[in-house]
């Protein structure tokens, strides 16, 4: 099972839904490609199929209606792409979480959906187990990236230290450890915990944090932190 972040292999964590029913709609343009994500979805516990779009726009308007948990789209599709609906989606603040379904694990394409507000990047073959694990993080407000996406945003890493690009924004050193703990996966009150704040606090420098970034959630800290090489391994 892949269970990589953006910023290092951790110890397995699972994250269980509580026995309460996770409503997903899937997007492809692909009829086989929904097909198969129906069956892999029957197979995890406490997660409901609510709907289904052939596109962007349809993913906007169901969402619209059907306010689900956690989304799974694709890429390329006709009339408004994935990276559109997601960054309309996160415009309209509807809640529902993110996770890209890709046949391939390119730079740019991975970069924009991040950007745009997914909180997860999974590839077309992943399995029932994977699907799973992906959909329980993300529904819990975790980014969850599988290995061969955590490997290209690796190298974006190891390119940046090799080619540093002078910085627009600066950051003082707390807002720096934040960003540093949010890329390791840390929740606002395990940092809090680790660098002895108040969740109030933590809550308030990752504000400022996306504000000065210009980031809608913190998949885009994450990838604001990768691009400028303030992650640290």
């Amino acid at each position: 099972i892949c269970v990589s972040t953006v910023t290092r292999h951790r110890q397995l964590k699972m994250y269980y839904i509580d026995n309460r029913t996770c409503k997903v709609i899937i997007a492809d343009y692909q009829g086989v490609h929904r097909a198969g994500l129906r069956m892999l979805l029957s197979q995890i516990k406490n997660v409901e199929l609510v709907g289904e779009a052939v596109n962007g726009q349809e993913l906007v308007r169901r969402s619209s209606e059907l306010s689900p948990d956690v989304i799974l789209t694709d890429i390329g599709m006709p009339v408004m792409d994935g990276i559109a609906a997601t960054k309309e989606l996160v415009r309209r603040k509807t809640g529902s979480r993110v996770i890209v379904l890709s046949a391939h694990g390119r730079e740019e394409p991975i970069l924009q959906m991040l950007e745009a507000g997914a909180l997860g990047y999974l590839l077309k073959s992943a399995d029932s187990g994977e699907l799973s694990e992906a959909i329980s993080t993300v529904y819990h407000h975790k980014p969850y990236f599988c290995r061969e996406i955590t490997e290209r945003l690796t190298a974006i890493v190891s390119k940046n230290y090799q080619s540093p690009v002078k910085a627009t924004i600066s950051f003082t050193e707390r807002e720096k450890e934040i960003m540093q703990l949010i890329c390791h996966e840390y929740t606002s009150k395990e940092i809090a915990y680790t660098l002895h704040l108040s969740k109030r606090t933590v809550e308030g420098h990752r504000t400022r944090i996306m504000d000065k970034i210009g980031a809608k959630s913190i998949a885009g800290i994450i990838t604001y932190s990768v691009e400028k090489g303030i992650y640290k391994k």
